[in-house]
């Protein structure tokens, strides 16, 4: 299902280019190297190439269904698609449980597990798969693509996964796989997260989930247990408002919030309490596996952005340790002259806008050889003019060899483009905000061992 050659996508509109089986079917036809066949029971031609009255006219194996039909439409779509031997089907026509139709919802599962067929939905955008295929109904013109990445997404909502893809791509973070399953009538998160596991191309998964059947949740804690990669959930339905609004969305049962929540620390599972944590979360894991204990050197241009820094590590349960005297001489020993009056090396460390590449250099080797620091952030100002674009890739080279995580904080703007992807291009993370820096952190403490 993830990795099709042929698709065929049923529903698509003689008369109306708009309709959402069309959308999906142009944007596979004319960006994606797969095979794709319109199917429609009219038959005829679209954009001159032929439409099949049924899946089972097309003259070639299919490995993946799209349906984009009327809901009362969909079972004898499934049905014609098992006898075919399709590979899979993605389901995006709602109407169904999230409609109190359950009925139909029904039917279709008991089809599929009779059959041993698989599908995803109904209710759901379906699968993004980064320069595979894109089932979305939305125009490939309007999405905004991460670059190929190693992080899986999993969600209920097509509307969060969407918007979780514009957040990746501002904060370069790269996706091996997104996947909207809305209903998730048949396969759901517990399928995936197994698949995702064994999937070389994945080193973290993401989900945002908003309710379970009746005892899942246990079953999904203990699954994720077991998984030998960083999984991160961002749980929605956390108040009785929030849980009858998923239920009418997804037809989900919220369940007990609280429980859950605490539950999932216990274990170590990683709980993004919201959107901003999940990216920035997802983006220091794709890059570091390895837990650290909490105590955080800093490294700043500017005094007041190490005070929010600091104040930031600790209101997330983070440390920023003293350094000795020893420390202290030696960093200030390998600075440059004009900066060794100057500067604080209490850690934070400030460099003040004075400082240079050369500078930083000196600082990060100094304190990434302090034992009692397990991860540095580096606050980058790229206005101060001593700060040349080739920072980013020199000071990554002196962590690879520490085995200590550095992450940075730079302004995201396309001015510093090239600073960034100084950090990025050699693995090292790159928040957007102070915050954000402190949050990757956070990750790497609370993650369990992989």
């Amino acid at each position: 299902m993830f990795h099709p050659e042929t698709i065929a996508v049923v529903g698509v509109s003689l008369t109306n280019d708009r309709h959402p089986a069309n959308v999906i079917y142009n944007k596979i036809h004319l960006r994606y190297p797969v095979k794709v066949y319109p199917v429609n029971p009219r038959g005829g031609f679209l954009q001159s190439n032929r439409v099949y009255p049924s899946i089972g006219d097309i003259p070639s194996a299919v490995d993946l269904a799209v349906i984009a039909a009327r809901a009362e439409f969909v079972e004898e779509i499934l049905k014609a698609c098992i006898e075919k031997g399709v590979g899979g089907a993605v389901i995006v026509s709602g109407g169904f449980a999230e409609s109190n139709r359950t009925d139909l919802q029904k039917n279709l599962v008991c089809l599929a597990r009779e059959a041993d067929f698989p599908f995803i939905g109904p209710n759901c955008l379906g699968i993004y798969a980064p320069n595979r295929f894109d089932t979305f109904f939305l125009p490939g013109e309007r999405i905004i693509r991460p670059n190929p990445g190693s992080v899986a997404i999993i969600s209920q909502s097509g509307g969060v996964l969407v918007d979780q893809m514009v957040k990746f791509s501002e904060q370069g973070v790269g996706l091996s796989l997104a996947v909207s399953i809305g209903n998730k009538a048949l396969i759901r998160e517990l399928d995936l997260i197994h698949h995702l596991d064994q999937d070389p191309d994945t080193r973290v998964i993401a989900l945002y989930i908003e309710g379970f059947e009746k005892n899942e949740g246990r079953l999904f804690v203990e699954t994720v247990r077991g998984i030998q990669k960083p999984v991160i959930v961002l749980k929605a339905g956390k108040t009785a408002e929030g849980s009858r609004a998923a239920t009418s969305h997804t037809a989900s049962l919220a369940g007990d919030y609280r429980v859950f929540s605490e539950v999932l620390a216990q274990q170590g599972i990683l709980e993004a309490r919201n959107e901003f944590e999940m990216v920035s979360f997802c983006e220091s894991l794709s890059c570091y596996h390895r837990p650290i204990s909490g105590n955080i050197g800093i490294i700043t241009a500017s005094g007041g952005h190490g005070v929010l820094a600091s104040d930031a590590c600790t209101t997330h349960g983070l440390s920023v340790p003293q350094l000795g005297d020893a420390d202290r001489a030696g960093i200030r020993e390998s600075l440059s002259e004009r900066l060794r009056a100057i500067a604080s090396l209490q850690n934070p460390i400030d460099l003040t806008g004075s400082a240079e590449d050369d500078d930083f250099v000196a600082a990060a080797t100094g304190l990434s050889q302090v034992p009692g620091i397990d991860c540095v952030i580096l606050l980058l100002l790229p206005y101060s003019p001593g700060i040349s674009s080739d920072l980013g890739a020199r000071m990554s080279y002196i962590f690879r060899g520490q085995n200590k995580p550095l992450i940075a904080y730079v302004p995201h703007h396309e001015k510093y483009r090239m600073l960034i992807e100084g950090f990025e291009l050699n693995n090292v993370p790159v928040a957007s905000s102070i915050d954000g820096a402190v949050l990757m952190a956070e990750a790497l403490r609370r993650c369990r061992p992989c």
